[in-house]
C-alpha cells in the first residue's frame, strides 16, 4: 500500500492519506496476529487446518485490499470496493469502475499490484497447496516432497522464492516491451503486472484498445499466452530440461485449443465481416488468448462479432489454461483426464474383457483421480447453475446472469452482452449481485472444493 501512496504523493493527490491509513491499519492487525501467535508450531499443519488456512488467507487479503478502494475519493460503496478487490486478487479483472483514464495513479497502481500478487499467489497455491489437498484431481501434481501435509509451508516458501524470481523477470520483460512499443512507464508498469498475472486490469476504460497499436496487441497476446503455461515447466527449462515445455500433455492441449480457436475466429471475421486477413488474425488471436487465459483485455467489442464467436468464447472461458499457471477456468489437465476416461469407456464397450489403463504424461491415472476430476466438473456445473439462478432472481437478464456466473467462476473478467460485456462494466449491477459474484470469484480461484468443504458437517466433526 505504500507504493501507490508514493504514486499519489508524487502528483499531489489527496488519496495518499487513504493508502497511508490503510497501510497502518493492515500493519497493526498483521503485527498483532504475529505477536499473538509467537511460539506456535506451524510446521505440523493438519489437512483440515490447511483447508481453513487457504480459504481464510485469500478472504482476509481481499478484505484488507478493499480498504483503500472504499476510503478513496472515488465514491465506491462497500460492495463495490470488495468486488473490485476480490476481482483483483483473484486476477478475474471484472471491474465496477469507470473513468479510469482520469483516475488517480495510486488506485490504478494498486489494482495492478493486487493482480500481480494474486497471480504468483495462485501459482504457489496450485503447485504446493492444492495437490496436497487432492482438490479436483490436483493430486496428479503431488511430488514426493509434498506427500505429507507438514511439508506444505517449507515447500511453499521454496516454490515462492524460485517462481518469484522467474515471475519478476517475465514482468520486467513485459514492461520493457510495452515501454518500447509506446506506452508510458506508468502504463507499461500496470499493464505488465496485469498481463503476466493474466488479470486484465487496465489504466483505460478502453483497455488495450486505448492504444490502437497492433504491435502492443501482439505483445500482449504473447505474454498472456506465456502466463497460461505452468511456471514450474519454465523453471525446469532453465535448469536444462527445455523439452518439458513441449512434451507436457496439458501444454500441448492448451496450445492446440488456443491456435485452433484463433484460426476459427479469423475465418469467421474474414468471411462474415470482410475483415482483412492479418487484422482478423490479430483480433482473433488477441481475443481468444485474452478469454482463454482469463485475462479479460479487450481491443474491440467482440460481442458484435455474431453468435458463433460468442458461443466459442463462452466455452473458452470455461476451459482456462494450465494448472500451475496464473489462469483460471476448469484447467486443461482436467479435460485431458476426462478425455482419457471417455476413451477407456468406449474401448471397454468394444472389448469388455480387455485391460486398459488411463495415463497422463506417461503416468497411470488412478480411479481416485479420475473420480475427483469428474466430481469437479459436476460441482462446477452445479455452482454455475446456482450462481446464475441467484443473479437471475436479483433481476439480471438471461445473458447477463449466465455470462456473469461463468465469468466469475472461471476468473475471466468481462462477460457478454451490453451491460457487462467488453464495452460495459459491473458497476450497474445491484449490490447483492456484486456480493454473489465476489463469493463466486473466490470459489473459482480456490477450485471450489477448497471453500465448499468448509460448509460440510463432516469437516467440523471431531
Amino acid at each position: 500500500m505504500l507504493v501507490p501512496m508514493l504514486a499519489d504523493l508524487s502528483v499531489g493527490h489527496e488519496d495518499w492519506e487513504v493508502f497511508l491509513a490503510s497501510a497502518a491499519l493492515t500493519l497493526f492487525v498483521g503485527a498483532a496476529l504475529v505477536l499473538a501467535n509467537r511460539g506456535a508450531d506451524f510446521a505440523a499443519l493438519t489437512t483440515r487446518q490447511i483447508f481453513m488456512l487457504t480459504t481464510l488467507a485469500w478472504t482476509s487479503v481481499a478484505a484488507f485490499a478493499a480498504l483503500p478502494l472504499a476510503l478513496s475519493g472515488l465514491g465506491l460503496s462497500i460492495a463495490d470496493a470488495v468486488f473490485e478487490a476480490v476481482s483483483g486478487i483473484t486476477t478475474t479483472g471484472s471491474t465496477v469502475m469507470t473513468g479510469l483514464d482520469t483516475a488517480p495513479p495510486g488506485i490504478l497502481l494498486w489494482r495492478g499490484i493486487l493482480q500481480w500478487l494474486g497471480g504468483i499467489g495462485i501459482i504457489v497455491t496450485g503447485v504446493a497447496i492444492l495437490p496436497v489437498l487432492s482438490v479436483g484431481g490436483m493430486q496428479l501434481f503431488r511430488s514426493e516432497s509434498s506427500d505429507r501435509s507438514e511439508k506444505v509451508l517449507p515447500r511453499s516458501a521454496q516454490i515462492a522464492s524460485a517462481i518469484g524470481g522467474l515471475y519478476l523477470a517475465l514482468t520486467i520483460a513485459c514492461f520493457s516491451t510495452y515501454w518500447w512499443l509506446g506506452m508510458t512507464p506508468f502504463e507499461a508498469t500496470v499493464h505488465a503486472m496485469t498481463t503476466v498475472a493474466t488479470g486484465g486490469y487496465s489504466t483505460s476504460d478502453a483497455s488495450i484498445g486505448h492504444f490502437a497499436s497492433p504491435a502492443i496487441e501482439w505483445a500482449a497476446t504473447v505474454f498472456m499466452a506465456a502466463g497460461g503455461i505452468p511456471f514450474v515447466l519454465y523453471l525446469q527449462a532453465l535448469r536444462g530440461r527445455p523439452g518439458q515445455l513441449w512434451t507436457d500433455v496439458q501444454v500441448r492441449w492448451y496450445l492446440a485449443v488456443l491456435v485452433g480457436a484463433s484460426l476459427l475466429l479469423t475465418l469467421w471475421l474474414v468471411r462474415q465481416h470482410g475483415t482483412p486477413p492479418l487484422e482478423a488474425l490479430r483480433s482473433a488471436a488477441f481475443t481468444a488468448t485474452s478469454i482463454m487465459t482469463g485475462t479479460g483485455y479487450a481491443s474491440t467489442d467482440y460481442g458484435l462479432w455474431g453468435t458463433f464467436p460468442i458461443i466459442l468464447l463462452f466455452f473458452l472461458k470455461c476451459m482456462g489454461g494450465c494448472t500451475g499457471s496464473t489462469t483460471g477456468g476448469i484447467k486443461m489437465f482436467r479435460f485431458v483426464v476426462l478425455y482419457q476416461v471417455a476413451r477407456i469407456q468406449m474401448a471397454r464397450l468394444v472389448q469388455p474383457s480387455a485391460v486398459f489403463r488411463m495415463t497422463y504424461n506417461g503416468r497411470t491415472i488412478g480411479e481416485e483421480t479420475a473420480i475427483s476430476v469428474m466430481a469437479f466438473f459436476f460441482l462446477f456445473a452445479v455452482t454455475f447453475t446456482v450462481v446464475a439462478g441467484l443473479l437471475a432472481a436479483l433481476g439480471l437478464d438471461y445473458l447477463t446472469a449466465m455470462s456473469a456466473s461463468v465469468t466469475a467462476l472461471a476468473n475471466v473478467g468481462p462477460g457478454l452482452g451490453p451491460i457487462i460485456g467488453p464495452a460495459g462494466h459491473f458497476g450497474d449491477l445491484p449490490d447483492a449481485a456484486k456480493w454473489v459474484l465476489s463469493a463466486a470469484m473466490l470459489l473459482g480461484r480456490l477450485e471450489l472444493f477448497t471453500v465448499l468443504v468448509l460448509f460440510t458437517p463432516l469437516f467440523w466433526r471431531g
